[in-house]
């Protein structure tokens, strides 16, 4: 691999980043914009900003997790990270000009899958690493769902003596605390998947070694980047996990969000990349259930939970395509 070669991916790694914090922001932002605690570019500014301070409290353990724990990194080589990148751009283009919130974490771990596989075959993959990854698609929208719902009973037995216009006036301070909570939780274990391809692609290039830490430059320019794309926002999504799934308020935007984070905290200190669109969709959920079941609205989350299914699966398929590809131009 060139040094020129090198470069121009580690710029298209950043690339998926940026659409990582783009097409995620509606993760951060959508509770406290579709409550009106916050308007939008005063929200994306404020995600962004502890989307990068996420930097100085988190570990690397989801860098170190994508860099040698989904496929073996002895067959990775610049056409592989080519064919994984492609596959979740890609993926992520589609479903951004759908507004369906899809995530970019399993669009990434689908590329890797399908790039990996087109090169050496199933022998590529890593299955404990793997295993964890598909657990967890399921165990985070659950737990969420379970730290939300429990979150807004609680709320409910505490403050039920209180007016349902004091409880509005507290929740919308409250709930610029819980936003800036998941932003944190998006920050430290979104922006650490790209650090982990980047990390892929020194390895492979023969500047770093699997025994080494991900480089501090790789981690800062991932942080820096994933905050510039949260601040552009992807207001498409944002409508849809805002206010589609169900109508919220204050309140049940500070239990959604906080149960989100509670669950992202835990997997990124357990190194397990999840899907943060994932998360709080189930926190969503959860909220929206305990007040009533029929302001869920069934069939808007049943669409979600299809983009879901398919994203490892169809990214997979697009990576295989972008190996191809890259073996004739690169």
């Amino acid at each position: 691999m060139s040094f020129e070669v090198l470069v121009i991916l580690i710029l298209v790694a950043l690339a998926f980043d940026f659409m990582n914090g783009f097409h995620d922001a509606a993760n951060s932002i959508a509770t406290v914009v579709s409550t009106g605690v916050l308007r939008p570019f005063t929200a994306v500014a404020w995600a962004a900003g502890f989307n990068f301070l996420a930097f100085f409290l988190f570990e690397t353990k989801v860098a170190a997790t994508i860099g040698k724990g989904i496929i073996d990194p002895g067959i990775v080589d610049h056409y592989v990270i080519f064919g994984a990148l492609v596959g979740a751009i890609v993926w992520n283009i589609v479903t951004w000009l759908y507004g369906i919130p899809s995530s970019s974490s399993h669009a990434l771990i689908g590329g890797l899958v399908g790039a990996g596989v087109a090169k050496v075959g199933p022998g590529a993959l890593i299955t404990s690493g793997l295993f964890k990854i598909i657990a967890f698609i399921f165990i985070a929208p659950l737990l969420g769902m379970l730290l939300g719902g429990l979150l807004m009973i609680l709320v409910s037995w505490v403050f039920f003596r209180a007016t349902p216009r004091r409880i509005d006036s507290w929740f919308r301070r409250l709930q610029l605390l819980s936003a800036a909570m998941y932003s944190l939780g998006h920050g430290g274990n979104d922006a650490q998947k790209t650090a982990g391809i980047i990390w892929l692609l020194l390895i492979a290039a023969g500047y770093s070694t699997t025994a080494d830490h991900v480089p501090a430059w790789v981690v800062i320019a991932c942080y820096i980047t994933i905050a510039l794309g949260t601040m552009f926002g992807g207001w498409r999504i944002v409508r849809t996990m805002g206010q589609r799934i169900t109508k919220l308020k204050p309140v049940g935007g500070f239990c959604a969000e906080t149960g989100g984070a509670i669950t992202l905290f835990l997997a990124t200190s357990m190194g397990i990349p999840v899907s943060t669109t994932h998360t709080i969709t189930g926190a969503i959920v959860g909220v929206g259930a305990v007040r009533n079941v029929s302001a869920v609205r069934w069939g808007v989350a049943g669409g979600i939970v299809w983009a879901w299914v398919l994203t490892i699966p169809c990214s997979a398929v697009v990576a295989a395509v972008g190996w191809w590809i890259g073996k004739q131009i690169l």
